[in-house]
């Protein structure tokens, strides 16, 4: 049987995961009247509920060519948002080709650019595909020109730039290379992968080795080990040693299970060889990047290196008044086994513990994929404090501070595009590009310091009516900016503790904009508004009104408040100010100051100014 190792990359939302749905049902590994999932391999709660891939996952499917030839091939869907990049790096050194999915009228994007620069690099041959041509704003022939275009500035190779093209709809099943057809199946495809992609260039006969590439646990078999078979073949309970980079030992032990995916299963097997992505069970301390081979190897297979953190958060116990009400996990020590095993197994996340022990750093790539481990955390039961998002500075080599930049490209309605670029320009973002994208819209492309995109994202829906998209990926380390403004607005704080009623809240609505509704239990320096001025304001939200004997029944009015505004995660963490914290537990998300107490809060920042 022939043997194919591919991975789709695409920019999120570009249709990877149906694709492969489409993929599965056409080959026979689902029954024609098996029910299956839509996005079967997003597999878990939050991918399922963003419609977002998280996590890299590798499946397998057979198909029978019109010859009659059975080909296996292993493919992997890679996540789209820069936020995961740490997972796409390391698949691509498993695979030997790639298919590059383009939407036909969003052409190429910033994290297509990511992936592809990823995939050039490491000498792999892309089969480019124009997915959604059946959309009715369509504009196949330029898209084509924008992928070309990137490769050459990519710096593919003459036989990269060399690329089979196909024109596909992954909803409705079908690809040709004909650009004007509308209908068919997904044999072209197939046919395409066993023809372009070359089959693993693996030594059968040689040593067992095998690079660790994915790491996710299983209740009953432990630590499971993903990776592809460099050389060699192992068996189950066969000897077998884990190495480091520098080839030192990690540990020693047996392949007590072996698995191998078919279709969505992971299914055990006796013997695996060269050529084949494979999890192995038995070991206890091999992590991501280690070899794991025969005992007589001693040297390890070389591993991707992986882009650094950009962006950290203080990851703290929740100390407020409500500490404890609410979530099962509150100690430091279940939030330190936890952010520790997160960092065994996402290489992209690093983890520093703080001189008190009561608070961690946790380093990554951005706010969508630590605001992904907050939510994750807090649905398993975890209560925590989180501090506001800070960018990793660096220092170039006369000694000078840098900070990390991003390339953020926005597709606006051009009536919004004046009030984008204002925006822009005050976070000291530099436009390289602006052009006209087709149906009104206006595509801008900017250079932008991390720091000041910090928080911005709710604005910018705001100030474009919700019709604004707006993509960011990590460009490079460049001269510290200086100071960027933050956010204009103050505050409403809570002044005591107790319940929220309407009597006291209705006149609070005048100055500024309410995060809590009637009823709901306050404590002192929790955030329940924002200002409409600069300043922070002490209001009391829990005033009741004085009742005497000249009151009448029915004489007031009843008090009718707006709804107040509900942030999500991403966005309170984007929010919050330096001297702030989110408080997540597994009911709520709650505003607070660092320090409760006002005088606290006053003998601070008299600290910080002088």
């Amino acid at each position: 049987m022939r043997l194919r190792n591919v991975a789709i990359i695409a920019h999120v939302d570009h249709g990877k995961t149906t694709l492969v749905d489409q993929l599965f049902r056409q080959s026979g590994t689902f029954r024609d009247n098996q029910r299956i999932e839509e996005r079967a391999m997003d597999s878990n709660d939050l991918e399922k509920e963003r419609g977002i891939t998280i996590l890299a996952k590798p499946t397998s499917i057979e198909w029978e060519a019109p010859d009659g030839v059975k080909t296996r091939i292993n493919i992997v869907d890679t996540p789209g948002h820069a936020d995961f990049g740490g997972e796409v790096e390391r698949i691509l050194s498993m695979v030997d080709g790639v298919i590059l999915l383009v939407d036909s009228s969003e052409g190429a994007m910033p994290q297509t650019k990511f992936v592809t620069g990823k995939a050039l690099k490491l000498g792999l041959k892309p089969i480019v595909v124009v997915n959604k041509v059946d959309r009715p704003d369509e504009r196949i022939q330029e898209v084509l020109d924008e992928v070309f275009d990137l490769f050459v500035s990519l710096d593919a190779t003459d036989e990269q730039l060399d690329f089979p093209v196909l024109y596909a709809s992954g909803r409705n099943g079908y690809a040709s290379e004909d650009p004007t057809r509308r209908e068919g199946t997904l044999i072209p495809m197939f046919q395409k992968i066993v023809d372009h992609v070359p089959a693993p260039s693996a030594d059968p006969d040689g040593p067992f080795k095998f690079l660790v590439t994915l790491l996710d646990r299983d209740n009953f078999l432990g630590r499971i080990l993903t990776g592809l078979v460099f050389s060699g073949s192992v068996k189950t309970n066969q000897q077998i040693h884990a190495l480091d980079n520098d080839g030192n030992v990690v540990e020693t032990g047996r392949a007590s299970k072996i698995l191998t995916f078919r279709g969505l299963e992971r299914v055990p097997t006796d013997e695996a060889s060269a050529g084949d992505i494979i999890s192995i069970a038995g070991l206890t301390n091999a992590t991501v990047s280690n070899t794991i081979c025969d005992p007589q190897v001693t040297e390890p297979l070389h591993a991707q290196p992986i882009d650094p953190p950009t962006l950290s958060m203080r990851f703290a116990v929740n100390d407020s008044p409500m500490a404890g009400r609410e979530g099962t996990k509150v100690t430091s020590r279940m939030i330190r086994d936890r952010l520790a095993r997160e960092g065994e197994s996402n290489v992209a996340i690093k983890v520093t513990e703080s001189d008190d022990k009561d608070s961690f750093e946790v380093a990554g790539r951005g706010e969508l994929q630590l605001g992904v481990l907050i939510e994750t955390m807090r649905r398993e039961g975890f209560e925590l404090s989180i501090s506001r998002p800070r960018v990793l500075f660096g220092e170039d080599e006369d000694g000078k501070k840098t900070e990390p930049y991003e390339t953020v490209i926005i597709d606006v309605d051009e009536e919004y595009s004046g009030t984008v670029v204002e925006k822009m320009n005050v976070r000291k973002a530099e436009m390289t590009d602006m052009r006209p994208s087709g149906g009104g819209k206006t595509r801008i492309t900017f250079s932008a310091p991390s720091r000041g995109m910090i928080g911005y994202h709710g604005e910018f829906l705001s100030d474009t009516r919700g019709t604004g998209i707006m993509n960011r990926l990590f460009e490079k380390y460049g001269p510290h900016k200086g100071k960027i403004e933050g956010r204009k607005n103050g505050v409403l704080i809570s002044n005591g503790a107790g319940e929220a009623n309407s009597y006291a809240l209705g006149p609070l609505e005048e100055r500024g904009i309410l995060f809590v509704a009637h009823g709901e239990t306050l404590y002192e320096g929790m955030v329940i508004g924002e200002n409409a001025k600069t300043d922070d304001l002490e209001v009391n939200p829990m005033k009741s009104k004085a009742l005497t004997n000249f009151r009448v029944s029915g004489k007031d009015d009843a008090i009718r408040l707006t709804p107040p505004k509900r942030m999500t995660l991403e966005q309170a963490i984007a929010y919050i100010d330096d001297d702030e914290l989110v408080e997540v537990t597994p009911k709520n998300i709650r505003l607070r100051k660092r320090y409760l107490d006002p005088n606290e809060r006053k003998r601070m920042s008299r600290s910080k100014a002088a």
